[in-house]
C-alpha cells in the first residue's frame, strides 16, 4: 500500500517482495562470489565458518551459496582487515601481497576515511567497476551540467604507493585519496605516473583548471578555487561535499573580496604560501576581465539573499549533504542561493561504499533510495533486544523503523558495520528497493552520568532551533563534554555569522527544553544526574581555522573536512576553548 502524499510504497506486496529478493540475491552473488577466492576471504579467522560451510555443500548451487552466506557470515568492524590492508604501507610491497587482497586484481587507489569523530584515518582499496558501471550516478563525483561547475575538489593525491611487479623491473604507483577524488580519477582514466604531464590541463566542465588541485595549502586552495568561479560567469551548478564546507568556501570570499576582484580586473594570480610549483600554469589561464570586476564590485561581497544567483545568473542547481554535522550551516546556505536554486543531496555512501542515489520523487536533500550498484546493504534494527543482533534484508525491514546498514561490497568487505543509523520511509513502487532518510551516527550520542543520551540528531535540531529564534545565524558548532561543573553536560561551542541576536541567551533554555523532550535526559535531570546544557560563542573563522589543521595533520581531501557533532579530540577540545569569546 502507498500513502496519498508519496508514491512510496508503505509494505511490500508477496510479487514485489519476490522481485526484490531475485535483484538483491543476483547483485549479493556478483559480489561474494569473486571476492570469495580473495586472499581475505581464504584466511580471516572471521570467515572461517563461511569457508567450511561452502567446502560441505555444493558450492556451484546459488541457493546453497547466499543460505552459506547469510548464516555463517558474521558483523565485521575495521579490525579483521587492517592488517591485510597494512600490507599496501610495507617498504616493500610485492604484488604477490596484495594481489587478490579483497578483490579480483589490484585496486586503482586507497581511499581514506573522513575522520569526523576524531579517530585515527581508515583507508579501504578501492578497485575499478566494470566499465558499464563507472558513469553510473552513483559514481558520478562531477554531475553533467549544462554550464561551468563550482566544485572545489582536490583532484590530486596525498600520497602514492608503490606495488613492485613480479619481474622485479616494473612497478605500479596507488594513490591516496578520498573515494570522491578516486572515482573522478577513475572517469578520466587518470594514473598517477603522468600528473605532471597534466599540470596545463583543465578539467572538463569545472571551474577550475588543473593545477588548483596541486594546490595543498588550505587557504591558497580556496582564495584560488573563488578566484576562477567569480571570474566565471557562466557557472549552472555548484558542488560541495558538506553545505557547511560551501560556507567556508563564502568566509573566504568575504574575507578576501577586494583582492579577489583586483586581481579578475588584473588578470593576476595573488601572492600566496605554497603556490609556486603551479604559479606558472595558473597564469596561463588567467587573463585580466575589467568588465567582470565591475559586475562584481556593484554586486559586493556575500551578505544579501540571492547574492550567488546574482553573480552567477544561470546557476540553478547546489549539490551537497545537508543532514548531521552540516545541517547548522543550511540556513546561511539557502540565504545566500536564494529560492530559484535547487538543492539536492550527493549520493549517500562512505569511503566503505556508495550506498544510495537521492530519490527524486520525495525530497532529494534528504531521501535515498538503496541501491545494489557498490554494495548490498543489510540492516541491523537498533532497538532490537536479540543477541546476537540479527542482519535483516531489505524485504524485511519496517517503515518507520531505525536501522544500521550493514555493508558487503564490490571492494571486499563483509557484512561490514558502518555505524550510521537511517530510517526507512518506505519502498520505491517499481523496484521495492528501500528508500532512507540518514539520522545520526550509531555511537555519535555523548554520554552523561549513568548513561544518559541524546542522539546527534537531537542535539543537532535542538541548535538549529535556539539558532533561528534567538541566536542568530550560525556558521558551525560541535559539542564536548562540559566537565566545569558537575554533573557533565553537553557544552555546545558555537561560530555566529554576522549579527548575534538580541536575546541570544535564550539559546540555552531553549536547548534545555528541546532535550527534555527525550525521555532518558529528562528522568537523569529531574534525578540531578543531567544538568542544563550550556553554550559558548567562539570567534569568526573558528571551525574554518579547525579545518586547515586537520587538513594539515591528515590525507582527508581538503573539500572533505567536516567538523564532528561531538568531538572527541581532547587536544581540538583544548585550542577550541581558547577561542571562546562569550558564554550565554
Amino acid at each position: 500500500m502507498s500513502r496519498p502524499d508519496t508514491d512510496l510504497l508503505d509494505s511490500l506486496s508477496a510479487e514485489i517482495s519476490q522481485q526484490l529478493k531475485d535483484f538483491v540475491d543476483q547483485a549479493l552473488l556478483g559480489f561474494i562470489r569473486p571476492n570469495s577466492a580473495s586472499q581475505f576471504a581464504q584466511h580471516a579467522p572471521e570467515l572461517a565458518n563461511f569457508r567450511e560451510t561452502i567446502a560441505h555443500s555444493d558450492s556451484k548451487d546459488d541457493i546453497e551459496f547466499l543460505r552459506s552466506f547469510r548464516e555463517s557470515v558474521p558483523t565485521t568492524n575495521y579490525e579483521p582487515y587492517r592488517p591485510y590492508i597494512a600490507k599496501f604501507f610495507a617498504t616493500h610491497c610485492k604484488e604477490s601481497d596484495v594481489k587478490n587482497l579483497f578483490a579480483p586484481g589490484l585496486p586503482y587507489c586507497l581511499a581514506v576515511s573522513s575522520m569526523t569523530s576524531g579517530k585515527s584515518a581508515k583507508t579501504f582499496p578501492t578497485y575499478r567497476p566494470a566499465p558499464h558501471l563507472l558513469h553510473h550516478p552513483l559514481y558520478l563525483s562531477l554531475p553533467h551540467s549544462e554550464g561551468s561547475t563550482l566544485s572545489p575538489s582536490s583532484v590530486g593525491h596525498w600520497q602514492t604507493l608503490k606495488i613492485d611487479y613480479e619481474d622485479g623491473q616494473s612497478s605500479k604507483l596507488l594513490p591516496v585519496c578520498s573515494v570522491t577524488v578516486g572515482f573522478l580519477r577513475m572517469q578520466m582514466n587518470w594514473d598517477v605516473e603522468h600528473d605532471m604531464d597534466r599540470v596545463d590541463s583543465w578539467v572538463p566542465g569545472k571551474t577550475d583548471p588543473y593545477a588548483i588541485s596541486l594546490v595543498k595549502n588550505y587557504r591558497a586552495f580556496f582564495i584560488l578555487n573563488a578566484l576562477f568561479a567569480l571570474a566565471d560567469r557562466r557557472v549552472t551548478t555548484v558542488r560541495f561535499l558538506f553545505a557547511s564546507v560551501f560556507v567556508n568556501f563564502l568566509q573566504y570570499v568575504e574575507d578576501e573580496w577586494p583582492l579577489l576582484v583586483d586581481c579578475i580586473e588584473k588578470g593576476i594570480i595573488p601572492d600566496m604560501e605554497n603556490i609556486d610549483h603551479v604559479r606558472e600554469p595558473l597564469e596561463k589561464h588567467f587573463t585580466p576581465h575589467p568588465f567582470r570586476a565591475a559586475e562584481l564590485r556593484e554586486i559586493g561581497p556575500p551578505g544579501i539573499q540571492g547574492w550567488a544567483v546574482r553573480v552567477w545568473p544561470d546557476l540553478k542547481k547546489f549539490i551537497g549533504i545537508t543532514g548531521g554535522p552540516a545541517a547548522a550551516s543550511v540556513p546561511k546556505v539557502v540565504h545566500v542561493l536564494g529560492p530559484s536554486v535547487a538543492m539536492q543531496s550527493p549520493c549517500y555512501g562512505s569511503s566503505e561504499c556508495y550506498i544510495g542515489t537521492p530519490y527524486y520523487n520525495g525530497d532529494p536533500n534528504t531521501d535515498f533510495k538503496v541501491v545494489p550498484v557498490d554494495g548490498v546493504t543489510e540492516y541491523l534494527d537498533v532497538h532490537s533486544k536479540e543477541s546476537p543482533e540479527r542482519v535483516l534484508s531489505a524485504w524485511e525491514l519496517v517503515t518507520g523503523g531505525h536501522y544500521e546498514p550493514v555493508l558487503t561490497t564490490r571492494n571486499g568487505l563483509w557484512r561490514y558495520r558502518i555505524g550510521d543509523v537511517v530510517t526507512v520511509k518506505g519502498f520505491a513502487p517499481d523496484d521495492g528497493l528501500p528508500v532512507i532518510n540518514y539520522l545520526h551516527r550509531r555511537d555519535g550520542s555523548l554520554g552523561l552520568a549513568y548513561g544518559s543520551t541524546c542522539t546527534e540528531s537531537q542535539l543537532t535540531n535542538a541548535i538549529i532551533s535556539a539558532s533561528k529564534r534567538w541566536m542568530g545565524q550560525i556558521i558551525d558548532f560541535t559539542i564536548v563534554d562540559d566537565d566545569r561543573d558537575t554533573p557533565v553536560t553537553y557544552g555546545y561551542l558555537v561560530e555566529i555569522g554576522g549579527k548575534i541576536g538580541e536575546d541570544a541567551r535564550m539559546g540555552t533554555q531553549q536547548i534545555f527544553e528541546d532535550l527534555m523532550t527525550n525521555n532518558e535526559f529528562r528522568v537523569a535531570f529531574w534525578q540531578g544526574r543531567a544538568r542544563k546544557p550550556t553554550i559558548r560563542l567562539v570567534e569568526k573563522g573558528t571551525f574554518t581555522e579547525y579545518r586547515r589543521q586537520k587538513c594539515d595533520k591528515t590525507y582527508i581531501s581538503m573539500g572533505q573536512v567536516k567538523v564532528p557533532i561531538v568531538l572527541s579530540d581532547t587536544s581540538f577540545k583544548e585550542w577550541l576553548l581558547q577561542r571562546v569569546i562569550m558564554e550565554l
